[in-house]
């Protein structure tokens, strides 16, 4: 319960961020950008409803083809964001904060903002719903991967821009794009915590190497049983995951008990269990 809370408190958060981003600098500014936000852009000249509203009705009916085609268990999941999504998206528009800058700045911040909201959202096992669902459709029936998915969509929403609107509003959309890209996977390694060393030890001291490595660095360890391909000798690797910061200090440890030990170092891009996150731990 306490994750689940934690959870869906990240999600609101995340997607009012989200909603910030979109109302005070991507429809402002007519900027054309992926997602239900760059929609209600593209359809601004031929549609006489606000744009706010617009992509919170589009967010909504995504939401009920998310539910015949995805399931009833993604809908549970999503429907929190996209309410959330679409009342703060009309309640921050028709309270903006009052930030004057131009099209150019307007799309590169409105996109790390944007970004930051949902790699907060996704990092939570939630999803913002709207135009996340056309890839998640094409994943399912057509085997496309969801990240070239959204990168089509996103691509055919601005370049959709040529007919209506110009090239300098697309190259500006574009510019929205990237910066969403780059802040989204920036937020999603943030979840990371803090950079970790795979280490895999070979030598004939690896009990003793083990044990040293549990009681001096608490760090756990695992013996993984090897065959020598030369010589076809047992060779039990020693194998753990230390805090950068506890690095060198293994090494040290390593070479006091053999100095001739083989040694295979490694960066890890991310770490889940007891140790190095909460939710494993009593």
């Amino acid at each position: 319960m306490r994750t689940f809370l934690k959870e869906t408190v990240f999600i609101i958060v995340g997607t009012l961020i989200l909603a910030f981003g979109v109302a005070n600098f991507i429809l402002p500014y007519d900027v054309l950008t992926g997602g239900v936000a760059g929609i209600a852009v593209l359809l601004k000249p031929f549609l006489p409803l606000s744009e706010e509203f617009v992509a919170s009705f589009l967010a909504m009916i995504l939401l009920i083809i998310g539910y015949f085609t995805l399931g009833r268990k993604f809908v549970v999941s999503t429907a929190l964001s996209t309410l959330v999504y679409s009342s703060s998206l009309i309640f921050m528009s028709n309270h903006p904060v009052v930030i004057e800058t131009d099209p150019l700045l307007a799309s590169m911040y409105g996109g790390m903002i944007c970004g930051v909201g949902i790699g907060i959202v996704l990092r939570n096992g939630g999803s913002t719903g709207g135009m996340d669902i056309p890839p998640l459709i094409m994943n399912k029936y057509l085997g496309i991967d969801i990240s070239k998915g959204v990168m089509i969509i996103d691509a055919l929403t601005v370049i959709s821009g040529l007919f209506i609107y110009n090239v300098n509003a697309v190259l500006v959309g574009l510019i929205s794009v990237f910066f969403t890209s780059v802040a989204l996977n920036k937020t999603m390694s943030l979840y990371q915590g803090a950079p970790t060393k795979s280490i895999q030890i070979i030598s004939p001291k690896h009990q003793e190497i083990s044990e040293a490595i549990q009681n001096e660095f608490e760090r756990g360890t695992t013996i993984l049983l090897a065959k020598g391909g030369y010589e076809g000798e047992d060779r039990p690797i020693v194998m753990t995951v230390v805090y950068e910061n506890q690095y060198q200090g293994v090494i040290d440890l390593i070479n006091r008990y053999d100095k001739q030990a083989f040694i295979i170092v490694s960066d890890t891009n991310e770490v889940h269990g007891e140790g190095f996150t909460f939710d494993a731990r009593v």
